[in-house]
């Protein structure tokens, strides 16, 4: 697979390897996301040992781990014997490391699920043995939650002995269209749709091939590699994940609060804050609230949504669909979905305006804040606001395939006086998104008005 960006993170890398001191690194991120291959591309051209733990008993671990040690150094008595213990690794090291070594654990939280100690033991193994040693020691999980308590929270036996950490994110869309640059804008967005940002998705489509026979291979059977990719997540990152399932399917089908999610669910109110922190700390759900919100915490106006694509998707078109397609009616199910299609693309669409806004911020002022905007029964697809100097851009964005015209513009106006953030003396900008252009007389207005005119991402105007 090509290795996409993560440029920022191998640079911080090659920070940390050319310090003079020790380093222990911590790299984490939800599944898939790429952090294997991002260690895979920094050690490279470094001497390393790279170690994947498994599910599998400690023993086990630790045998392999000395097999792969013992390599490295030609002991062939630690290549057949392995590591009997944490502390005999440690002290192995302590006395061979001479030099720069990379010495990575990945899925470090395998090894924390046999013994609940492991923390306190790499505390100990990095304070008396390796601090004073040139490795390099990078721990790496996917397991987001138990990385953040075991590794780098301020209880954990770790903290404060990191010398750095990377949380490793999926791409965003311009990130993810470094895979198919050559395809045009729409096609972009309608595989970022389907996949999202995580690159071992994205790199399992195949550009040449329609959207169609794209969903073909990648879900509509029961041995597609993604048909049970969401179910073998939650299976891997929770312990109860059936009700965490429902809570997820109440979302994706529009139960966006709390009171409506306990409706659709039957659970008690008092547990579904703790699922919902839960699934916002693994990045699978977001909580939103209206961009203009002074204190977004305290806000009442959040609603919980799917932040990763992937499992937007899934649960919009597959879940619903298992039986038609367990039954191989695959047809049906492709006409399903693109019949819909155009709806979770023009969702996507409004979530990419505000990186095309970003991209473009020199155009009006540099942003702090930026989302939608809602109230009642009114609602703007995307709000940008400065607060020093009290300015904010209102935009709308249409995936259809008739140009905007005036009337669009004009109803921006009038939701854009519903909005109280800074009205006494704000500057305010607007702007438009199209997926068909603009008629001629919005484009003679824009340029009197000084709109900015977006045609899919491209500024025209």
């Amino acid at each position: 697979m090509k290795f996409i960006d993560r440029e920022r993170e191998i640079k911080a890398l090659e920070r940390f390897w050319h310090e003079d001191d020790p380093q222990l690194i911590v790299i984490y991120g939800k599944r898939r996301v790429g952090k294997t291959e991002l260690i895979k591309q920094f050690v490279k051209d470094k001497p390393y040992v790279y170690f994947l733990s498994q599910k599998i008993s400690e023993q086990e671990n630790l045998k392999m781990l000395g097999k792969l040690v013992g390599e490295k150094y030609k002991d062939r008595i630690l290549q057949a014997n392995g590591f009997s213990d944490w502390q005999m690794l440690f002290e192995y090291l302590k006395e061979h490391v001479k030099e720069r070594l990379v010495f990575v654990i990945d899925e470090f939280p395998y090894l924390a699920e046999n013994n609940k100690a492991i923390s306190s033991i790499f505390q100990y193994g990095w304070d008396e043995y390796l601090k004073e040693t040139p490795v390099y020691l990078i721990l790496c999980g996917s397991s987001i939650s138990m990385m953040e308590q075991e590794v780098l929270g301020y209880k954990a036996p770790l903290y404060g002995r990191r010398t750095g950490q990377i949380l490793l994110k999926p791409f965003d869309f311009y990130q993810a269209s470094e895979f198919f640059p050559e395809l045009t804008f729409e096609k972009r967005l309608s595989f970022f749709s389907i996949v999202g940002g995580n690159p071992s998705y994205l790199s399992k489509i195949i550009k040449e091939d329609s959207i169609e026979e794209n969903l073909r291979k990648n879900f509509l059977s029961p041995e597609a590699p993604l048909y049970n990719e969401v179910e073998f997540i939650l299976h891997e990152e929770l312990r109860e994940p059936r009700n965490y399932f429902s809570i997820l399917k109440a979302i994706a089908f529009g139960k966006t609060r709390v009171s409506e999610i306990v409706n659709e669910t039957g659970f008690e109110i008092q547990i579904i804050p703790k699922y919902l922190s839960v699934l916002e700390d693994l990045q699978i759900i977001e909580k939103e609230v209206p961009a203009t919100e002074r204190n977004p915490l305290k806000s009442r106006k959040g609603i919980y949504k799917l932040q990763d694509q992937f499992f937007k998707f899934w649960f919009k078109y597959i879940l619903p669909n298992r039986s038609k397609i367990e039954e191989g009616k695959v047809d049906a199910v492709i006409n399903i979905i693109m019949e819909d299609f155009n709806t979770i693309v023009a969702e996507n669409y409004e979530k990419v305006a505000q990186d095309i806004l970003k991209r473009n911020e020199e155009r009006f002022f540099d942003i702090e804040n930026i989302g939608r905007w809602w109230d009642k029964n009114e609602e703007i697809d995307v709000v940008a606001l400065n607060e020093k100097e009290n300015k904010i851009l209102f935009g709308e964005v249409k995936w259809s395939n008739k140009p905007v015209g005036i009337d669009i513009y004009e109803n921006l106006k009038r939701k854009a006086k519903l909005v109280e953030w800074g009205k006494d003396n704000r500057v305010e900008y607007f702007s438009l998104f199209s997926k068909s252009g603009f008629t001629d007389e919005m484009k003679k207005i824009a340029k009197k008005e000084n709109v900015l005119l977006f045609n899919e991402d491209k500024l025209i105007r």
